[in-house]
């Protein structure tokens, strides 16, 4: 693999509550990294996951293949939804499946929520990923879902300001997804 060659990157829809729209802002993120050449991007929807309620004593299927994903991509976005002030349960119980797999690889976030465009999961995913010695994008893509028109009443999600949200998020996780991805190569990560 050659340095010029696109990053992985995994599209994670981190929402698995019916009549979400986590799926339809997944999939606008993911169409728009898919524009750029340098990035091969993969969507995993964790709701395709048959996840078990309690942390089992061995991993089940559904958590090595979920733990496979995470293992095999270079970068990540992460997409969800500000419910409290946080993320979604099912989202911290997916994160918590992998460990090794996320270190030394950069994240960026597309969150939504009704009035904080998804601050605060942001603030909460940051502290996650660093306790899992990932790296989080300065720069992410936040959604007001009273304005943005989300849903059967879908106003276009490509305004000029997140546009360059997107623009700004994906360029960071490209570098970082390059330098940590040679840093990998170069030198196991230790933590």
């Amino acid at each position: 693999m050659t340095a010029d060659e696109p990053l992985n990157v995994t599209v994670i829809i981190g929402s698995t509550r019916e009549g979400r729209v986590c799926d339809t802002v997944g999939t606008w993120i993911a169409e728009r990294a898919r524009l750029r050449d340098d990035l091969a991007v993969e969507v995993l929807d964790l709701a395709a996951y048959a996840f078990p309620s309690c942390y089992p004593e061995r991993a089940t299927p559904a958590m090595r293949h979920f733990t496979a994903t995470v293992s095999g991509a270079d970068a990540f976005v992460v997409v969800t939804p500000e419910y409290n002030r946080s993320f979604p349960a099912s989202l911290k119980q997916a994160i918590d499946f992998a460990y090794d797999e996320w270190q030394a690889k950069p994240v960026g976030v597309v969150a939504y929520g009704s009035g904080s465009c998804g601050h605060h999961t942001v603030e909460q995913l940051r502290t996650v990923f660093t306790a899992l010695h990932a790296v989080t994008m300065r720069d992410w893509v936040g959604l007001d879902l009273l304005s943005a028109g989300i849903g059967e009443r879908c106003r276009p999600l490509d305004t000029d300001d997140r546009l360059r949200a997107v623009a700004a998020m994906l360029d960071q996780l490209a570098w970082w997804g390059r330098a940590l991805r040679e840093g990998r190569r170069a030198q196991p990560y230790v933590s």
